[in-house]
């Protein structure tokens, strides 16, 4: 049998119990786990309930436990259970795990009363037993002739039921009479409080059961077996039907737990316009979508969360894996092709400001399955699809969805809380299905032109700025492609440039380092656009300053600012964590927000200084607005280039005097002073002094004897691949003795073969994570300079060997289990293979 032969209102509050972030399954023994027998020492546990409660046991995040009204050593003896299930005995007056109540005197000495008296009361009467436990005494009556059983009964509950300090249980064809308070219902409180858990399964069978249910509230649930009356919200009839709860209980847990096989991140592939983004697995499954931007909540996060979360999946009715995925070339158009199919997707660059438009196109020459499962607010809003005569309306949300599919008939299916619409479609060569996703409106009526044109308008709007470009000779394709994903990130709207197109994309597979980066970073976003420059695209240049512009104007001056904001220019609210999402692979928690709201980093004035001069270069003029703007971070800098910081990697320790954040500072002035000096502009008269003084810092308390290195900070003997800026922006001649071993003593610490990792130390979080390809960039840069070519050549092909198939790259990797790591598409990575294409060209 399977889970289907369950009731499907207790599959569905399976599902949902089963993605709690904290659960403790617990059930009775006798009627429940095992099956009631006319002699107790023969009832043994069905194996496979013992097998789904030991798997249970073995999750993450997952408690369970036995709760049963025998004796706890001979609950331990007869079930055999594995010792990853706790034991609770005698009603909860036994523990397993460290709760076991000492009996004071008072308490021993009731409790020898009590045994004589029902000794007493038992005497000379066939087939009834006492069972002497710990806390209690239990009068069993099962084998006794029926009235001789019931006499005995009403004797226990008129005599020393009665006692002072004794606590009655009523069973089936049992009384238990305890010296302490207790009963099943508070051993699962017990149990609950111990492991924190956010929702609580209970199974159980007998009159003592009911005490358990009573304590079922909220998102926990609780399962009658058998007949009779009862304060569960659900019902199984027999201990074969609990083995099969407790295993679809645990195929759900583990997949919500760990994903469904979650894809190589670097697999994904990126659809992008000039305000949306969205990424498609590589078998066409929409894995993440946000609305009404990108940095809003997901109406797709399958990334995170697996099917639950919601997709968006398209596939072969005969299922097969795809033969493969690319982008149209010059586009943002993602192609995925199986034998005799073919799925298209693109979202459309020239809806409205409200809206996310996304066209999928199934084409070909087979049947092809579709399943819709749209889940707002990350899964958090229940969702009810209504069938139109071309789509569906999506209902329930604060913002409007619509799926229009002419000709589609689909079947809408509840799991209780949210409706998911499936499809089975043949196309043909001549009808390709056409699937409309728009979020922000429920108009389903049809576009003024042909999918044809759009999707020819969707692949002009990139390839027509692509054409624009001064690619290098070097990975000329891999280039443009990263260009075309750095665009992709800049929302044409605002002018702010996302860092990433992601939240939560795990630094360590299982680790807490799961961070959001849909937001604009103002360093960040400075390098993005000015690579773009460096490629001979201004436009994006001049929107992120149009934004930045903005930004302090609402502030007292530069030093005000932020390290990021939200793509409008809003600052970003408190950083939280989505309980109810695994995360990639069950790396949790899932984050939305960024702590690194509220950090000093002084730093950020550097890359936009930077910016300003690449960009007046390429335009021949240098605007009064960016130089008084550059004027602003100068005197900023001025006023605090000697505190300490978070710096560029803000992590979460107390600030330090950084080496990089101090060059940063130094680039500021000395960018200020060229600008001024190029483009006839006063410069103020302290600059170059301070200049010099910021230099003069850095070489004397960056630099450490005892490791022959430029370090981390003034205060330590650690190490950090932003250290490398001492020589790659000019401070130190890059021939200087001090740099060369510098780039020596970080390749011999931070490189570990295809990748470069930021830094060793401990920096005050659990966990490990990747080398980051913008530090391997950095290294490359560095033997360059160094006239190390052959090792920046070799260094520069493992980069673009991490790519992904179409061309992609996250933040970060792990050359021990060689795979990708972090958000993606992350900026920075691209930023670093193209300025490496760039200087390995010249």
């Amino acid at each position: 049998m399977t889970a289907e032969a369950l009731p499907a209102e207790l599959r569905r509050a399976i599902v949902q119990v089963a993605r709690t972030p904290r659960l403790l399954v617990a059930c009775d023994y006798d009627g429940t786990l095992a099956p009631i027998t006319a002699n107790p020492d023969e009832a043994r546990p069905l194996p496979e309930s013992v097998g789904a409660l030991r798997s249970l046991a073995g999750l993450h995040e997952t408690t369970t436990a036995v709760i049963s009204g025998r004796a706890l050593r001979d609950l331990a003896t007869l079930s055999r259970l594995p010792a990853e299930v706790n034991l609770v005995g005698s009603h909860g007056s036994e523990f397993d795990i460290g709760f076991i109540h000492a009996l004071d005197d008072k308490a021993r000495e009731l409790h020898r009363r009590l045994e004589a008296e029902l000794e007493n009361l038992v005497l000379d009467v066939p087939g009834v037993s006492l069972e002497v436990k710990p806390a209690s005494i239990a009068v069993h009556v099962r084998r006794a002739e029926h009235e001789a059983g019931r006499r005995v009964l009403r004797d226990v509950h008129n005599g020393p039921s009665k006692w002072e300090g004794v606590s009655t249980t009523d069973g089936k064809e049992v009384v238990e009479l305890a010296v302490v308070q207790t009963d099943k219902g508070r051993a699962l409180d017990t149990l609950r409080h111990q492991v924190g858990a956010t929702a609580a399964v209970f199974l159980g069978d007998d009159v003592t059961d009911e005490k358990a249910f009573a304590r079922i509230s909220g998102p926990d649930l609780g399962v009658k077996v058998g007949d009779g009356e009862s304060l569960a919200q659900y019902r199984v009839p027999d201990t074969v039907d609990v083995a099969m709860a407790l295993a679809f209980l645990l195929e759900e847990r583990r997949n919500w737990l760990y994903g469904e096989q979650a894809p190589p991140i670097e697999r994904l592939s990126l659809l992008a316009n000039e305000r949306s983004v969205a990424l498609v697995t590589p078998d066409a499954r929409l894995t993440w979508l946000c609305h009404p931007g990108p940095d809003a909540p997901a109406i797709f996060a399958d990334l995170l969360g697996g099917a639950g979360a919601g997709h968006f999946s398209i596939k072969p009715h005969r299922n097969g894996l795809p033969l493969g995925q690319r982008y149209l070339p010059n586009t943002m158009t993602v192609e995925t092709r199986w034998s005799r199919l073919l799925v298209t997707d693109y979202l459309e660059p020239e809806s409205p400001a409200h809206r996310t438009d996304l066209v999928r196109v199934i084409s070909g020459e087979t049947a092809a399955e579709i399943v819709f499962a749209p889940r707002p607010e990350f899964g958090g809003v229940p969702v009810t699809l209504l069938a139109q005569s071309d789509g569906i309306l999506v209902q329930g949300t604060s913002e409007p969805f619509a799926l229009r599919s002419p000709g589609v008939e689909w079947e809408i299916t509840s799991d209780g809380m949210n409706d998911t619409a499936t499809a089975l479609v043949t196309p043909s060569p001549e009808n390709p299905v056409v699937l409309e996703l728009r979020c922000g409106t429920s108009d389903l009526s049809e576009h003024e032109l042909s999918e044809m044109e759009r999707r020819t308008r969707a692949g002009d709007y990139w390839s027509t700025w692509a054409r624009t470009l001064k690619l290098p000779s070097v990975q000329t394709d891999l280039v443009g492609r990263s260009a075309l994903t750095l665009r992709g990130l800049v929302n044409t709207d605002t002018g702010g440039v996302l860092a990433a197109a992601t939240s939560s994309l795990p630094e360590e597979i299982g680790g807490v380092r799961n961070w959001d980066y849909r937001y604009c970073w103002i360093r960040d976003a400075a390098m993005t656009v000015r690579e773009l420059v460096h490629l001979g695209s201004t436009e994006e240049a001049e929107g992120y300053l149009r934004w930045l512009h903005g930004v302090l104007s609402t502030l007292a001056g530069p030093e005000r600012l932020h390290p990021l904001y939200t793509l409008a220019g809003s600052v970003i609210g408190a950083e939280a964590v989505i309980e109810s999402l695994p995360g990639y692979a069950g790396s949790r928690p899932v984050r939305v927000g960024n702590l690194a709201n509220h950090q000093v980093q002084l730093d950020v004035f550097g890359p936009v200084v930077e910016l300003v001069q690449t960009l007046a270069e390429a335009r021949g003029e240098l605007r009064d607005e960016d130089w008084q703007m550059v004027r602003a971070m100068a005197e900023a800098v001025t006023r605090r280039w000697n505190e300490p910081d978070h710096g560029i990697w803000e992590e979460r320790h107390v600030p330090r005097h950084r080496v990089y954040s101090r060059v940063m500072c130094w680039v500021t002035i000395d960018r200020a002073v060229k600008l001024g000096e190029v483009y006839g502009r006063a410069v103020p008269g302290a600059w170059p002094s301070l200049r010099d003084e910021i230099a003069a810092d850095v070489l004397e308390k960056g630099w450490n004897e005892e490791v022959q290195a430029f370090t981390t900070a003034y205060d330590g003997t650690d190490l950090d691949a932003a250290s490398l800026f001492v020589g790659l922006t000019g401070l130190i001649d890059p021939a200087d003795p001090r740099f060369q071993s510098t780039v020596t003593a970080i390749e011999a610490e931070l490189r570990s073969g295809s990748t470069v990792y930021r830094y060793r130390r401990d920096d005050g979080l659990p966990g490990g994570e990747g080398g980051f390809h913008i530090c391997a960039a950095w290294l490359i840069e560095a033997y360059l300079l160094t006239g190390r070519r052959t090792e920046a050549e070799e260094l520069f092909t493992q980069i673009v060997d991490a790519a992904g198939p179409t061309g992609l790259l996250p933040e970060q990797f792990d050359p021990i289990a060689e795979r990708s790591l972090g958000n993606h598409p992350q900026a920075y990575s691209h930023i670093g293979l193209i300025r490496c294409a760039n200087l390995l060209s010249q």
